[in-house]
């Protein structure tokens, strides 16, 4: 089977669709592909619009669509929703708020049971040409989509009116692929071990690995470098009241650079909506690295950039990346970095452990599925968008902070 980086967002989401014969199931935070949702007759909307057109035909082609999406609050659009249902398709609304007091912040697609997509891409049609995404899509394997799928089937059995988290989870929602027991497949011609994890532990069946517990085991592994890329990175919650220091990814960084010499690149996401608060722990992280030390820290901050059209449209231009990669694993996830996302709120990550491959990965798709997310870092890393935490001259124009 294949796993590819490559194409964009739209490309990979519109292949699923065209080839979908049988089930199409999504997981979702919320649904806004069309023009009309932003009010602001934005051109680069049509991807988005495009691939709502796709799905609303699904249903007539005969292929059963279901879509699991959080709980809508007030301000969210529904149109595209009714839509969907209108078509034939079954929508699910999952009361996390009520469940867990969360959120449902996946974002996955499941096609005919044998292909799918994880990242960071909302169904959104800023999503596809205003943030800017990255995610993984595996083509050809019923093993990893029916193990995808039982965490799809959790969000769907909890999308029923008054609905509870079952204690303990029924046999027939486990899984016998964790951090403990990958499944061990060829990736694009290469040995991988790979697996999902899954948040909050609420959500977490026999056998399912915790989110946190796969991140942290993640950078536990790395023996030369930690490459991460994220939208938010904040040692402390953002959404519980009251808010609480919450540092267990931040001490895992940290320790792996002192106490094993590992080399950490951050590059965290930088726009109007970023936390204040944020600035001063990734200025800490990078402080470790000095002119007295041996410690090999780099913190970054990624500007998209905007004309004044895309200034207007909102909550766009900014990098929504949720992902890792070192030298022995990559990990593709849907949260951000801070406690309520791994303690409260329903998210998912792909982990692919896979330290071998043929030579460094290119843009051209050579090398191994984690040599190809390295070489996105890299490029993102050193490009004209990305700036030194300490250069506060270039970002502080984003009146952050």
């Amino acid at each position: 089977m294949t796993l590819g980086t490559n194409p964009s967002t739209f490309e990979a989401w519109l292949e699923l669709l065209t080839t979908a014969t049988r089930s199409v199931d999504i997981a979702s935070f919320y649904w806004t592909l069309t023009n009309k949702d932003t009010h602001t007759h934005e051109p680069s909307a049509a991807q988005g619009e495009r691939i709502l057109a796709e799905l609303l035909r699904l249903p007539r082609r005969g292929v059963a669509v279901r879509v699991a999406v959080s709980a809508p609050s007030a301000r969210a659009p529904l149109d595209d929703l009714k839509a969907l249902e209108s078509s034939g398709a079954a929508v699910r609304a999952v009361d996390l708020p009520r469940l867990t007091g969360g959120v449902l912040h996946t974002k996955f697609w499941l096609v005919d049971g044998v292909h799918l997509y994880v990242g960071s891409a909302n169904m959104d049609w800023r999503s596809l040409t205003q943030v800017k995404e990255l995610g993984a899509a595996v083509y050809n394997c019923s093993c990893l989509a029916k193990d995808l799928g039982k965490i799809f089937e959790a969000y769907w059995a909890l999308g029923v009116p008054e609905a509870s988290i079952p204690t303990p989870w029924p046999d027939n929602f486990s899984t016998s692929f964790n951090a403990q027991t990958p499944l061990e497949l060829p990736l694009n011609g290469t040995a991988a071990a790979v697996y999902f994890s899954s948040s909050p532990p609420a959500l977490c069946p026999a056998g399912r690995t915790q989110d946190l517990a796969a991140l942290l085991g993640v950078i536990d592994g790395a023996e030369e470098f930690v490459d991460v890329a994220v939208m938010s990175y904040l040692p402390g919650t953002e959404f519980s009241r009251p808010e609480r220091f919450w540092p267990a990814i931040d001490d895992r960084l940290r320790g792996a650079v002192v106490e094993r010499g590992v080399r950490l690149r951050l590059l965290a996401g930088c726009w109007s909506h970023s936390r204040a608060d944020a600035f001063p722990f990734l200025r800490s992280l990078a402080a470790l690295s000095d002119n007295r030390t041996r410690y090999r820290v780099d913190v970054r901050l990624f500007l998209v950039p905007a004309s004044a059209a895309q200034s207007r449209i909102p909550f766009a231009r900014v990098n929504h990346n949720k992902y890792m990669v070192t030298d022995k694993a990559a990990y593709v996830g849907t949260s951000n970095w801070s406690g309520d996302y791994f303690e409260r709120t329903a998210g998912s990550a792909l982990v692919v452990a896979q330290p071998g491959g043929g030579g460094r990965g290119g843009g051209g798709g050579a090398g191994t599925f984690r040599e190809q997310l390295q070489a996105v870092f890299e490029r993102d890393w050193n490009s004209e968008y990305s700036v030194d935490i300490g250069d506060t001259q270039s970002w502080a124009s984003q009146r952050v902070w």
